[in-house]
């Protein structure tokens, strides 16, 4: 039985080999490794292609968080609210700085932070907050920014699953104050390896991030505080600038798959589709559904050949790393629940149409059977 991965890169790898391989080349013939040409060149395009004024290279999605942080001087003593239902990269950042993770709930259709716990949160310590643009749809950020300014917080976007995603017609990262994004190989822009960026439209922001990701200087050997090396690699920026040239095609592709799941599960009981928001332009990092039963489901998909994957099966405030903070079950009944509940189903661009029918038929026929049961 021919398996469906939930994510194959090697399609996608051997159509840019050509490509891919040319700007490898070209990297180890220039023997510039090291924030090199195309370093800064991928950090001017991937602003433009955003529409913001910096964008700083890093080595990881969680090194631009952690960076972003530093940048607006959080620290020990700190609180900054995020959503408990994330990847543990969100708070681990909070963390990392010495500050206090506030987790908030979730909206339960969307699956996206709520705003009422945000401002619910609030406390004289609060100095940011954090807002997930969860599976590739952007957070209701038009409320988060609200509440923002109205307490005077910084805003950081965790952009890692959805660049290209869009609100009003403005991508995200350039709806904040500071944005983090990961360029993880399973990225919808992914290079071989790890690899993140910051973006943000303040100049003196983006001048301290740059410092810090070269070891708190910004001059060699010179150095005006404590920071680390976090620089994007000379290589992985030349695979991003190539495969940053296809990104809206494999968007557009990743939306009519989801249009295609949508209308095979419309009609079927028991199945909640993604909600795409008024505004919003959902790239569909994942296609992420809601169901009873959902571990019955995976194990017979598994059966069948199709891979899946949960994202993610235990809240932030359960988890053992942070149980100093007292989370107990029920504290957030929507991210419970949702964490037993969601399964992403395979979305890769380059998905065949058979594949995709197959998907569809399996997920259908098993559900049904399930809710019958």
């Amino acid at each position: 039985m021919k398996q469906i991965p939930i994510l194959d890169l090697r399609g996608q790898h051997r159509a840019l080999r050509d490509e891919l391989m040319t700007a490898i080349e070209g990297v180890i013939d220039a023997g510039q490794y090291i924030v090199g040409p195309n370093v800064g060149a991928f950090e001017n395009e991937f602003a433009d292609y955003l529409g913001a004024r910096h964008a700083i290279g890093l080595n990881s999605g969680t090194d631009a968080l952690h960076l972003a942080l530093r940048a607006l001087d959080i620290g020990p003593g700190d609180e900054v609210i995020t959503t408990t239902f994330s990847f543990i990269a969100t708070a681990e950042a909070i963390s990392i700085v010495g500050a206090t993770p506030v987790f908030v709930d979730i909206d339960p259709w969307t699956y996206q932070i709520d705003p009422r716990s945000v401002q619910a949160s609030i406390t004289s310590r609060t100095r940011a907050i954090i807002p997930v643009h969860l599976y590739g749809s952007p957070a209701p950020m038009s409320e988060i920014t609200r509440i923002a300014q109205q307490h005077g917080l910084a805003v950081i976007e965790d952009c890692a699953q959805s660049v290209a995603a869009e609100l009003e017609g403005r991508k995200t990262g350039t709806l904040g104050t500071i944005a983090a994004f990961s360029f993880f190989p399973s990225k919808n822009l992914g290079a071989c390896g790890d690899a993140g960026a910051i973006v943000t439209d303040r100049e003196d922001l983006a001048q301290r991030v740059r410092a810090l990701r070269a070891h708190g200087g910004r001059k060699k050997y010179y150095h005006e505080e404590i920071g680390l090396n976090s620089r994007l690699d000379e290589l992985q920026a030349a695979i991003l600038r190539v495969k940053l040239r296809h990104l809206d095609v494999w968007t557009m592709a990743r939306r009519a798959i989801a249009e295609r799941y949508n209308a095979g599960f419309a009609t079927v009981t028991g199945i909640r589709t993604p909600v795409e928001e008024p505004g919003c332009y959902n790239v569909y990092h994942q296609y992420t559904i809601g169901v009873g039963e959902r571990d019955v489901l995976q194990a017979k998909l598994r059966e069948a050949g199709i891979s899946t994957a949960v994202y993610y099966p235990l809240p932030l405030h359960l988890q053992p790393a942070y149980a100093m903070l007292g989370g107990k079950p029920g504290d957030m009944p929507f991210a419970e629940e949702a964490a037993r509940s969601v399964l992403s189903l395979p979305i890769s661009p380059d998905i065949s149409d058979e594949d995709q029918a197959r998907v569809v038929e399996s997920v259908r026929d098993l559900a049904v059977t399930l809710s019958a049961a």
